[in-house]
């Protein structure tokens, strides 16, 4: 990714904060975020704010595109979407003004987030922050909507739910800010869900590594993407909560206290589906020619398991997928499966991933054995089951998340720190 500006600043600190859905859920929770950025000017920082839509207004606009079309063109649902933001910048901008300081808003256009053209997931591939310089060394407070960016075309584009936290922490590496902060409505970053453990432990701190793999396994508290660019621009990162001024954790560098523990946390999503093509010649090129298909539709898949028959010279090939991307995905299948001269297709939208995550892995034996050994004696079947240095996740029925979480949780100790 290409950066254009110079970046740093002489005043105490350049900070960028991230105030997400329920942070600025109405007019009220707005004005108490503009006292909280305008406390940290005060104190001779230099403040970027970048804002999620206001809480319910993307599913309120993604509900108006279900009811005028039943297949959405994703263009327009980017111009449609990205609305929100652009409203909730505005209306910070003017609360904080309101309070006695400059402040003007910018959508992702204003401000030069260049993104590529793969519509409702768009990836950021440069940004031209003199625009933001030029606003913060005039004593403006910069508001910018995130979750949004234009391609080649100029045609808006969006990075997905949760995009906001990546455009946080992009602009913070291309200000070379010396911290970004993702307000939200939790203290920080928990062992595992509170709402599910009631015994769950805020960390102090958390790896990089450790915080990518809670992301993209379910956790809803830092987008992946954003901690992909955190990591790489080494971004300091700091998740609090906006309803209170309690510490945070920290997002940072994996040292050796770190590895000393078997596991940091417990993972859950219940936003997943299983597709299974049946009876697929056992021929190579096939997987390839199944995974190209689904990856031209711009679908990006998690888990694969493949099991050949030595019988029958045919082999079952499952694999998940979001369920955001179920109906394209089943489609994308069906056809391919017909090339194939495949048996057919199934989907099974009743499970869930849940997932045991931690750097203390490398340097701990029958943490995997552990783990099935548990889900077991709580009656617990493994469909299928994917692993990395850090990570084990396994799928499993929707009806078990909640029992597979609470029974991982204790048996890993987690609640005792």
């Amino acid at each position: 990714m290409e950066f254009f500006g110079s970046g740093g600043g002489d005043s105490l600190a350049l900070i960028v904060q991230k105030y997400g859905g329920t942070s600025v859920a109405d007019t009220e929770r707005i004005k108490a975020v503009a006292k909280r950025v305008v406390s940290t000017a005060s104190e001779g920082n230099k403040v970027v704010v970048v804002v999620s839509a206001m809480a319910g207004e993307t599913d309120k606009l993604i509900g108006f595109a279900n009811k005028v079309s039943e297949n959405p063109d994703e263009r327009e649902m980017d111009l449609l979407l990205s609305s929100g933001e652009r409203i909730t910048s505005a209306l910070t901008a003017m609360a904080i003004q309101s309070l006695g300081y400059g402040s003007k808003s910018f959508t992702g256009r204003q401000v030069g987030i260049k993104t590529d053209s793969s519509h409702t997931k768009a990836m950021i591939e440069s940004i031209e922050a003199v625009r933001l310089e030029k606003a913060l060394a005039e004593g403006i407070i910069p508001v910018v909507a995130g979750f949004q960016g234009i391609n080649e075309f100029s045609d808006v584009t969006t990075l997905g739910r949760g995009g906001s936290d990546t455009t946080a922490v992009a602009i913070a590496a291309a200000l070379k800010a010396d911290l970004c902060e993702i307000y939200t409505d939790v203290e920080g970053v928990y062992t595992t869900d509170p709402r599910i453990v009631k015994e769950a432990r805020k960390l102090e701190k958390i790896s990089f590594d450790e915080m990518l793999e809670m992301a993209s396994l379910g956790a809803k508290v830092l987008h992946n993407r954003s901690v992909e660019f955190a990591k790489k621009y080494k971004v300091p990162l700091v998740v609090r909560s906006s309803f209170n001024n309690a510490p945070g954790t920290l997002v940072t560098m994996e040292d050796k206290e770190m590895e000393q523990i078997e596991i940091s946390g417990v993972a859950a999503d219940k936003n997943q589906v299983r597709v299974t093509i049946l009876g697929v010649p056992d021929r190579p090129g096939i997987a390839a020619s199944v995974f190209r298909a689904l990856a031209d539709a711009n679908i990006v898949i998690d888990m694969i398991v493949q099991n050949i028959s030595t019988e029958t010279k045919a082999t079952d090939i499952s694999f998940t997928v979001s369920k955001a991307d179920s109906k394209k995905a089943l489609d994308v299948t069906k056809k391919a499966s017909e090339q194939l001269n495949a048996r057919g297709v199934t989907m099974n939208d009743s499970v869930s991933k849940v997932s045991i995550v931690g750097v203390g892995m490398q340097s701990h034996v029958g943490v995997a054995a552990k783990m099935f050994d548990v889900l077991s004696k709580a009656g617990i079947n493994i469909m299928m089951i994917s692993t990395s240095e850090i990570k084990i996740s396994c799928v499993i029925d929707i009806a078990h998340t909640e029992t597979a979480v609470r029974t991982l949780h204790g048996a890993f100790g987690l609640a005792e720190g």
